[in-house]
C-alpha cells in the first residue's frame, strides 16, 4: 500500500514538472516560422528571461523537488568523504552547484572552448563529489 502511494506521487511529480516544459517552449519568441531561443521571452522584464536561462531555473527546481522527495522516502545518513567532514545528499548537492557555477564561469573567463563542453565537465565533477565526497 505505501509502495503504491509513492508511486502515485512520483508520477503527479513528474507530470507537474514536465507539463512545464510545454509552457516555456510556448513562451519563447518567434519570428514568422523561426525560433528566436535566446530572444527575452518577457519583453522589458527585470530579468533576462530567455529559454536557456528559464530551462537552467526549471532543471534547478526540478533537482531541488527530487532531492526533497528523495530525503522524505529514502532519510540521509551522513557519511565522511574525502573532505574528512559528514556529508548529506543534500550538501553533496550544494558543493556540485557552487562547483558547477565556478567551472562554468572559469570556462567562460578563460575561454577554453564551446560552453556545451563545460556541462560534460561538471557532470563529470558531480559524479566525482556524489561518490567520494
Amino acid at each position: 500500500m505505501m509502495q503504491q502511494r509513492w508511486n502515485i506521487i512520483y508520477i503527479l511529480v513528474a507530470a507537474f514538472l514536465l507539463a512545464i516544459l510545454p509552457f516555456l517552449i510556448w513562451a519563447v519568441p518567434r519570428d514568422g516560422d523561426e525560433w528566436l531561443w535566446t530572444e527575452q521571452m518577457i519583453e522589458g522584464g527585470w530579468m533576462a528571461w530567455s529559454f536557456p536561462v528559464a530551462l537552467f531555473f526549471w532543471a534547478i527546481g526540478t533537482i531541488l523537488i527530487l532531492f526533497t522527495l528523495l530525503a522524505i522516502r529514502f532519510p540521509e545518513t551522513p557519511r565522511v568523504g574525502i573532505l574528512g567532514i559528514e556529508t548529506t545528499r543534500g550538501d553533496r548537492l550544494f558543493i556540485t552547484l557552487l562547483g558547477s557555477a565556478f567551472i562554468n564561469l572559469a570556462w567562460l573567463g578563460l575561454d577554453i572552448g564551446p560552453q556545451p563542453w563545460a556541462l560534460a565537465a561538471c557532470g563529470v565533477y558531480a559524479a566525482l563529489v556524489f561518490w567520494k565526497v
